[in-house]
């Protein structure tokens, strides 16, 4: 901790310097390596102190008038022992919530890791003998299908018919020999 006083107008007195000290040891709690930087000045009748707590990159700051300096130094510690409060919650809420977001896309990609070169679904059907145009009657039933696997009854070997892409068309697989 660094404090820093400067008085225009008002002497900084080492009483003064001991009390800030001494009220700093509760903003010495929220952070370990932090600067002071409080400025007390005198307007009529009012005593003026003025404070900014500077740590890495946020800055806090307050000012307080009253008839008492001290009066005005404990109302300026209080006020930024809120922001800091309210700045460290804040932060706390947010990597919590970053963590909790963090989980569930880490679940979310694990769910959706890519499976390759396996085969992860089969599927068992009776593969009845009919002619090609019964194959094709077939597969116009159930428009959701794009293929048809059938024994053709011409040459007793397994067949598929399949609907060519953007076409009313059909294509037929036929295994050689």
């Amino acid at each position: 901790m660094n404090i820093k006083i400067t008085g225009k107008d008002l002497k900084t007195t080492d009483a003064i310097k001991t009390y800030v000290e001494k009220k700093m040891e509760r903003i010495q709690k929220y952070f370990e390596e932090f600067e002071v930087g409080v400025t007390i000045k005198a307007e009529g009748t009012e005593q003026i102190a003025e404070m900014q707590v500077t740590v890495k990159q946020c800055t806090f700051r307050a000012v307080s008038a009253t008839r008492d300096l001290y009066a005005s130094i404990d109302k300026d510690i209080d006020i930024l022992e809120g922001q800091i409060r309210k700045m460290k919650t804040k932060r706390d809420k947010q990597t919590k919530e970053d963590s909790i977001k963090q989980r569930e896309l880490i679940d979310e990609m694990q769910s959706k890791v890519e499976i390759e070169n396996e085969v992860i679904k089969t599927i068992y059907y009776e593969v009845k003998p009919m002619s090609v145009e019964d194959a094709k009657l077939k597969l116009q039933e159930k428009p959701q299908n794009n293929f048809y696997t059938f024994i053709n009854v011409d040459t007793n070997k397994v067949n598929v018919i399949f609907r060519l892409k953007e076409s009313k068309n059909y294509g037929l697989v036929e295994p050689e020999a």
